[in-house]
């Protein structure tokens, strides 16, 4: 009779602590909506294609982590988030994917799905080769919708081990146009724009993400702000966040000709926007930063001299209400 009592007391324990596991897990769901914004963006990667720190590198950059004095870089990706239609999106499928939907599920909506769609800025290796993770290898995805413009989505369709993504229904591709809106719901609006890139197998985009109360720009990569159609600057005074390529700080930070990989250096960009108001210089959010760019360290002199302009950084974590 005794061992029949422990036993009793023992199930009800454990189902009390499952109970209240489940409890804490709803409170901790409930508190997340209410931290945020019903639709956010969310910064889940700041680092250039090869990511932080960069294969074989042994310069002071990358010793910086090694030593335990920086941490880790997730490659550029932001996540798109609607709490109230219970949806979420990536702009850009990083060698980081795993990751990167796993931060989303369990910091941000968990509902029931990886991702429930991608969109991608063109066939560079830290933007679209994520996709792997979608395949028979790994997820084995079904109809995962992916958001491309023409000639990525041609890339895609023709060339392996892609095209067996298509093949298999693990992704499917949805067309974009330039500067043609596509409405996600009732609270959201995404716009790609054409940008001057290295277009070896795609076409290169930037992204506008509205929301019903504020606005994103996104453009992670572009050769130069002066051969852009668009001027950068009326762009981003249109917006409330301007998430821009930061590659490189400067003229010769690599060993090779930087002409042959052109980027906007970040002193390019803060000198082009020197004469406007600190309104404006606010709301640029510099991202995708290679490893040899000194701001991509926390502790950069150089990132501090920066902010003290009135620019900002992008950090891993950060929510933007939209």
């Amino acid at each position: 009779m005794k061992v029949f009592q422990i036993a009793c007391l023992i199930c009800f324990l454990v189902f009390m602590n499952c109970d209240s596991t489940k409890e804490n897990s709803e409170m901790k769901t409930e508190i997340n909506k209410k931290s945020f914004a019903n639709q956010y963006i969310t910064i889940l990667g700041i680092a250039q294609d090869a990511g932080y720190p960069q294969i074989n590198c042994e310069k002071t950059c990358c010793k910086a982590y090694y030593d335990g004095d920086e941490a880790k870089k997730l490659v550029s990706c932001l996540g798109l988030v609607d709490l109230k239609s219970e949806q979420k999106w990536l702009f850009d499928a990083t060698p980081d994917i795993v990751e990167q939907t796993q931060i989303l599920k369990d910091k941000h909506l968990d509902n029931g799905k990886v991702i429930d769609g991608v969109f991608l800025t063109h066939a560079h290796i830290g933007h679209y080769t994520g996709l792997m993770n979608f395949g028979r290898e790994a997820l084995g995805g079904k109809d995962i919708p992916v958001y491309v413009m023409s000639r990525m989505k041609n890339y895609l369709k023709t060339n392996g081990p892609w095209s067996q993504l298509v093949a298999l229904n693990n992704i499917e591709l949805k067309a974009l146009e330039n500067d043609s809106i596509l409405a996600l719901n009732a609270a959201l609006k995404i716009t790609p724009l054409l940008v001057p890139h290295r277009d070896e197998y795609s076409e290169t985009v930037g992204y506008r993400i509205e929301g019903k109360d504020k606005s994103a720009l996104f453009i992670p990569d572009i050769d130069k702000w002066n051969k852009w159609e668009r001027n950068i600057i009326e762009e981003v005074k249109k917006v409330d966040y301007a998430f821009l390529d930061a590659s490189f700080f400067r003229d010769g930070e690599l060993n090779r000709d930087m002409s042959k990989i052109p980027h906007p250096f970040t002193t390019e960009t803060t000198t082009l926007f020197e004469n406007e108001s600190i309104e404006t210089k606010n709301k640029i959010y510099f991202i995708h930063f290679n490893h040899t760019n000194p701001t991509i360290q926390n502790h950069s002199p150089l990132r501090d001299s920066i902010q003290n302009l009135g620019f900002r950084f992008a950090k891993e974590g950060d929510n933007f209400e939209l």
